[in-house]
């Protein structure tokens, strides 16, 4: 075997594009706990618009179900799920307490931090953790990241927005949010942006699914409009703005209430987003809430150090693609790769490695198994490795990775 030696010639752009990555400008925007079947039943006129740029899916979150990396269905943990592009296994978030991060799963504000200095870092979030504990702003963890500008921690100001049983306040604060941002998109242009809204959460929690969701559903979308407007606002300047809409969990059927499970209503997502060249991933209905990093990725045409590049669990839903669907399947001797290809053919290269020192701040040798034909669709591996209890997978195309591991019990 020898080892591991390749580049992601789609990403390898150069640091040199500074110039032409700096007029390309994102907001992840998440909009708390809303089933698919609920945003697709109540009147967006927000999203439509949006979607009518881009597009619209349902999506998937929650990992593999029953397998190594099954996350649970929770808020924080899906939060660092789009930040990170990973799932619970890698950036260690199982619960809102967020007690443990493991940040050597870098969040799409750290690899722009990285990358471009300069570049102007925003959050507006009803939940003050969503810097603190996600982002880890100014944690050593977190190479001291610094955001430029940051509205939260209003949940914590019981003096303007007292606490009532209806949470009417967690909607004032939404909207404060909502106003906030759009008010600094419009006037400053920041490279890069989150936006997080609860209300329609809670909500859901309260009454499930029924007219107070709908409800809830209507004045998100209509606090989406002042962002959606605030970005129109700059891309008449010439700039180029990404906007990616989504939610974090459904909801437990037949109510609508709860979540947290792996259900295939809990697991259910959905996106909206203005972005252009969507490719066969994003509308088959297969995209996955890890998905969303890598697009931003080869959005700002960052370059992404090898070591960590291979720990992405998903692939971008814009532009060619070389797989998707990795899986891993069968036990003992007989175990079977398989895979959905891209649309054009190609030579997909196999790697492996026998252990996990990234996730500790090391690197991992991988070792070259070998070339597959993208439209075989699979790869057996070699019985002996099939023995193993654990190892990772990496399979290398043309225009990004992808990768599983072997758990043993999973």
């Amino acid at each position: 075997m020898r080892p591991l030696a390749f580049v992601f010639v789609s990403i390898l752009i150069g640091w040199s594009n500074a110039t032409f990555a700096q007029q390309k400008k994102a907001v992840l925007l998440i909009l708390d706990g809303i089933p698919a079947q609920d945003l697709e039943r109540a009147h967006t006129p927000n999203l439509d618009q949006i979607a009518s740029q881009g597009g619209y899916a349902r999506a998937f979150t929650g990992g593999q179900k029953g397998g190594f990396s099954e996350s649970p269905t929770i808020s924080a943990v899906g939060y660092n799920t789009f930040l990170t592009g990973t799932w619970a296994h890698k950036h260690q978030v199982w619960g809102n307490g967020i007690e443990a991060p493991n940040y050597q799963y870098w969040t799409i504000f750290r690899y722009l931090r990285e990358a471009r200095p300069d570049a102007k870092l925003a959050i507006f979030s009803t939940w003050q953790d969503n810097r603190t504990k996600l982002l880890g702003e100014n944690l050593p963890q977190t190479g001291y990241l610094k955001l430029d500008r940051a509205v939260d921690g209003l949940e914590l100001d019981t003096l303007r927005y007292p606490h009532d049983a209806q949470s009417d306040y967690i909607h004032q604060i939404d909207q404060q949010v909502a106003q906030e941002a759009a008010t600094y998109l419009s006037t400053q242009g920041p490279d890069l942006t989150w936006v997080y809204l609860q209300y329609t959460d809670d909500m859901g929690h309260k009454f499930g699914r029924g007219p107070a969701m709908d409800a809830a559903i209507q004045k998100a979308d209509a606090q989406v409009g002042l962002i959606w407007q605030a970005i129109q606002q700059r891309q008449q300047k010439g700039e180029d703005w990404q906007l990616w809409v989504t939610t974090d969990h459904g909801r437990k059927e037949p109510d609508g209430k709860d979540h947290g499970g792996q259900s295939e209503a809990e697991r259910e997502i959905w996106i909206s987003t203005n972005a252009k060249g969507l490719n066969a991933r994003f509308h088959s209905g297969q995209a996955a809430m890890v998905d969303v990093l890598p697009s931003l990725i080869r959005f700002f045409n960052l370059v992404v150090p090898e070591h960590q590049e291979r720990e992405l669990d998903g692939v971008p839903l814009t532009g060619p693609l070389s797989l998707s669907n990795l899986t891993l399947g069968g036990r003992g001797k007989n175990q079977l790769l398989t895979w959905t290809p891209g649309t054009q053919s190609e030579t997909l290269s196999v790697y492996w490695s026998p252990t996990d020192h990234f996730a500790e701040g090391g690197q991992d040798e991988y070792f070259f198994l070998g070339e597959v034909p993208s439209d075989s669709k699979h790869y057996a591996l070699p019985p002996d490795l099939g023995k193993k209890s654990f190892f990772k997978l990496l399979v290398v195309g043309k225009h990004h990775s992808a990768n599983t591991w072997k758990v043993s019990g999973k």
